[in-house]
């Protein structure tokens, strides 16, 4: 399979690292506004390095494309591979608006392609034993969750457009917060309720808040609370955590570890264990945090594959990418409108 990636930076170098790896893909364009950038990505491969995103797709000769621009780059880029019959897989979110989401989401159906969103946290062994829990029913069922994710803001970001409201849509809830309500979505169903309030009042940047905080509910009736922070001192965490009448079990990052507790009944004797991944932790240290990135990267690109054709897998779709959006706006309007908000939304 022909594959264009579309963002040069970070996260599309390993982006391009995977499918380069990939036995069944070949990377054929990389695009980025810095020409130097996009050759040093594609050095290895051959590809062509291109600055205009439109040559990328204009001969048709790319089956599919990696969208990993600044997000507010996200709808023409993704609406131009649909154009040219292209699958896309997008790095999240999706888009900076619900409105943009929705027309990437319809036209990648009016095209008949495939559209993937970027959730890669979904490929964490952590979150994989989690979910592996839940299925086998070993706290039994499911009654809420806790739901964190956090860093400790503006310094840690590498571009002014990650962190300003008119280009990324938002805040710390359009950043890591929706990474955790999509780990919500994958393992509890989608978001049906929001009572949310988000706020501003540490870093002030217009149109970014620093702090969501949510009471949300699941199709499935879960109930959750959630929160997702700039001001997180201690640096970068995320954790999940689902509590059952038989125990309770964690996923968390970073360090990467799990935390199980189980019992027979409310009130009966508990077992505690951990799982701790010395290998991941030796290497982030040795190698940074992008070996982990790029081991999930690594698989969201099988299943894209998978999901191309016709596979059950465990990568978001366009849909979780809507949604996740749509969460987003929910906390946004019940802030706004100091009440409950209801999803989907208008």
């Amino acid at each position: 399979m022909r594959v264009a990636v579309l963002g040069a930076g970070v996260i599309g170098k390993l982006r391009c690292d995977t499918v380069m790896d990939n036995s069944r893909t070949d990377l054929v364009a990389v695009v980025d506004v810095d020409e130097g950038r996009a050759r040093a990505a594609a050095a290895r491969s051959g590809a062509r390095a291109l600055t205009d995103f439109t040559e990328a797709v204009r001969e048709r000769d790319v089956d599919a494309v990696v969208v990993s621009s600044p997000v507010h780059l996200h709808e023409e880029m993704c609406l131009a591979a649909f154009e040219a019959g292209a699958h896309v897989l997008c790095e999240k979110p999706l888009s900076n608006s619900l409105a943009s989401c929705r027309r990437i989401r319809d036209a990648a159906r009016s095209a008949g392609v495939v559209l993937a969103t970027g959730f890669n946290h979904r490929y964490y062994p952590s979150v994989k034993y989690l979910t592996d829990v839940l299925e086998r029913g070993t706290i039994g069922t499911v009654d809420h969750l806790r739901v964190f994710g956090g860093h400790d803001g503006q310094g840690s970001f590498r571009q002014d457009w990650m962190y300003k409201g008119e280009l990324s849509g938002g805040g710390a809830m359009m950043d890591v917060g929706i990474h955790m309500t999509d780990l919500v979505h994958h393992v509890a169903g989608r978001i049906v309720e929001v009572s949310g309030i988000a706020t501003r009042g540490v870093w002030k940047v217009e149109g970014s808040e620093d702090n969501a905080m949510a009471v949300m509910r699941t199709e499935r009736g879960v109930p959750v609370t959630f929160q997702a922070t700039w001001t997180e001192w201690k640096g970068y965490r995320i954790f999940l955590e689902a509590y059952g009448d038989r125990g309770m079990v964690r996923a968390y990052y970073a360090p990467m570890f799990n935390q199980l507790i189980t019992q027979e009944k409310p009130g009966a004797g508990r077992k505690r264990s951990f799982r701790f991944y010395p290998e991941i932790i030796l290497r982030e240290k040795l190698r940074g945090w992008e070996t982990t990135t790029r081991q999930s990267f690594v698989e969201e690109l099988d299943d894209f594959l998978g999901m191309i054709g016709g596979a059950s897998v465990r990568l978001a779709d366009g849909d979780a990418g809507v949604h996740a959006v749509e969460v987003a706006e929910a906390v946004y309007r019940s802030t706004r409108e100091r009440r409950t908000v209801t999803l989907p939304l208008d």
